[in-house]
């Protein structure tokens, strides 16, 4: 008996309780709504332009990630393939062969090695062809680091968006604080959620902005100093084919195998 009364009274409370609890979990769930929208809308005019950094940053992310691939710096096949003409001596067919590749080794390496000087044996003219290559890691370069570059602007420039939304929201809420003879809190909230706002998101798209600008400079200066030393290697490959009875004739007698 005393069960079921208990029973009844905690379904009666129910009952009564149910209207207050359901208008409170509708005001959760508009508040978890107003977070995702409407506190961007409260940032102001500013976020119109912080939303373009992010969307431009985005993109220069995926265009700098698509174009700073081993496939378009050093092909594997090609590597080999060059290395392999470099090593029998065969430059004509070697610059034949890169010059078909619109990979970085290729066109670099198309530049370079017409400047190979047959005539000397001991170098092949290895300073006409390094300076050849650096001349064009400077053209390059200039290109890929412009594309990465504007990841800095952005990193610089977010912020600085967000701390003029912040300047804003805060001088319209002294002007409000001004006119008012009682202040109230409730009534600066909208400048104050303004100033928040703009500078959170600032800083939001600053962040990863800086971390890709460091990552992908990087990556490009991994990518051209691999094309460098595959270079190296490939001159190297026919200054040895070349001297090889030369250097076989410096070694002492009963050591050579």
């Amino acid at each position: 008996m005393k069960s079921s009364i208990a029973f009844g009274l905690a379904l009666l409370t129910g009952v009564l309780l149910s209207p207050e609890l359901m208008a409170q979990e509708a005001q959760v769930a508009t508040e978890a709504q107003r977070t995702v929208f409407d506190q961007v809308k409260e940032g102001g005019i500013m976020m119109i332009f912080l939303a373009i950094c992010s969307l431009v940053m985005v993109a220069l992310i995926i265009f700098n990630f698509i174009q700073l691939t081993r496939g378009k710096f050093i092909p594997d096949d090609l590597r080999s393939q060059l290395h392999e003409y470099m090593t029998g001596c065969k430059v004509r067919s070697a610059i034949e062969v890169a010059s078909t590749s619109p990979s970085f080794l290729g066109r670099m390496l198309a530049t370079a090695l017409p400047k190979v000087d047959a005539t000397d044996p001991e170098t092949l003219g290895r300073e006409h062809v390094e300076d050849a290559i650096a001349d064009f890691t400077a053209r390059e370069n200039r290109s890929h680091m412009t594309m990465i570059g504007y990841l800095g602007v952005i990193a610089q420039v977010a912020p600085m968006l967000g701390l003029m939304g912040t300047v804003s929201g805060m001088i319209g809420a002294f002007d409000k604080l001004r006119g008012l003879e009682n202040p109230d809190a409730s009534v600066l909230a909208g400048n104050i959620s303004e100033a928040l706002i703009t500078t959170f998101s600032g800083l939001v798209i600053a962040v990863p902005a800086i971390i890709f600008y460091f990552y992908l400079r990087n990556r490009l200066n991994r990518l051209v100093a691999e094309s460098h030393e595959a270079a190296a290697d490939m001159i190297d490959a026919s200054l040895n084919t070349l001297n090889a009875d030369q250097q076989l004739a410096k070694v002492p007698e009963g050591l050579a195998t």
